[in-house]
């Protein structure tokens, strides 16, 4: 996990086309500049990043699923609930699964958990668009290093 850059996702763990579901693992870094602000003395990881953690894993079981025909891209955040602090050095196993797609839109269900404790939670849903060329490669590139295998890439 690479808070500065988005870089949510470590590896996955498991994926599951025929119950449309993923399991990944995220290790919180012990020292990032996220935690210069948030907050000093007291490094927490902000709730917002916690949010962008479970979109990721939403997105790539979307990819995974739609073999990167489609890109996801986050519409919105519904019944997002937080339950305590995530501190460096935490292991997060995030999961999330598909529960709508259709018309252009996917909604999944997402949660984080350390050691089987329930950190988080969210409903989101993403527009489905037609992948951008240009970024085929990079994707390419990102769900072979977190051990992603699409459906029909």
């Amino acid at each position: 996990m690479r808070l500065e850059y988005f870089d949510m996702i470590d590896k996955v763990e498991s994926f599951d086309p025929a119950s449309k579901r993923i399991v990944t693992r995220s290790t919180v870094p012990a020292q990032s500049p996220v935690f210069e602000g948030h907050f000093p003395g007291h490094p927490l990881v902000p709730g917002v990043l916690l949010t962008e953690t479970m979109a990721q894993a939403s997105g790539y079981l979307l990819l995974g699923l739609n073999g990167l025909t489609q890109m996801p891209f986050l519409m919105m955040v519904d019944k997002a609930r937080f339950r305590t602090f995530v501190e460096p050095n935490a292991v997060l196993d995030v999961s999330a699964e598909l529960v709508h797609e259709g018309s252009g839109y996917a909604a999944t269900k997402a949660k984080i958990a350390i050691a089987g404790k329930p950190i988080c939670d969210a409903e989101l849903r993403f527009r489905l668009m037609p992948f951008p060329a240009d970024m085929r490669t990079l994707m390419q590139s990102r769900i072979a290093a977190i051990g992603l295998s699409p459906e029909a890439a």
